[in-house]
């Protein structure tokens, strides 16, 4: 039986994908400010752009299987044991989603998701890649050549 829902899933994944898309940085710098995640929670538009790098680059089907059996899915890579549901691994699924609805281009639910992620007790540090590779960084070169009027927290990242 586990078999056959594992094939069930892969063939939705499958059909997920299609509608996928890599963002160009700008692009999806523009969609998360529009989404109000400047200054959600305290995080900059850069951060945001960090993490989507660091753990999908951008891409919006990237699907990584983890060593304790969960994945983690779409462009903000969200596990399924904690926010979504894949219909495998057993899920608190804390976003009341479907995994496969992080592998399009409508990231909408994906912002959601990453609110509820970020307003947690673990704030952006949920994400490995964040610790490593944004916080304390200078976060500004995300949103060199952008059009917008998200600048990033000067104060927050030499405090």
């Amino acid at each position: 039986m586990q078999a056959w829902g594992t094939v069930v899933v892969t063939l939705m994944l499958i059909v997920a994908t299609v509608d996928a898309k890599i963002y160009e940085r700008c692009d999806l710098a523009m969609k998360l400010e529009k989404a109000g995640l400047n200054g959600f929670q305290g995080y900059s538009i850069g951060d945001w752009l960090c993490i989507a790098h660091y753990e999908s680059g951008f891409d919006t089907a990237f699907m990584n299987h983890n060593p304790d059996g969960s994945s983690d899915y779409g462009i903000f890579q969200l596990n399924s044991a904690w926010w979504c549901d894949n219909g495998v691994t057993p899920t608190k699924n804390l976003c009341h989603m479907e995994c496969r609805d992080l592998l399009n281009r409508h990231i909408l639910d994906d912002i959601l998701c990453i609110k509820k992620v970020v307003s947690s007790q673990n704030g952006m540090n949920a994400w490995g890649s964040w610790i490593q590779y944004c916080y304390g960084h200078d976060l500004s070169e995300w949103l060199k050549g952008c059009n917008m009027n998200a600048k990033p927290d000067m104060e927050r990242m030499t405090s």
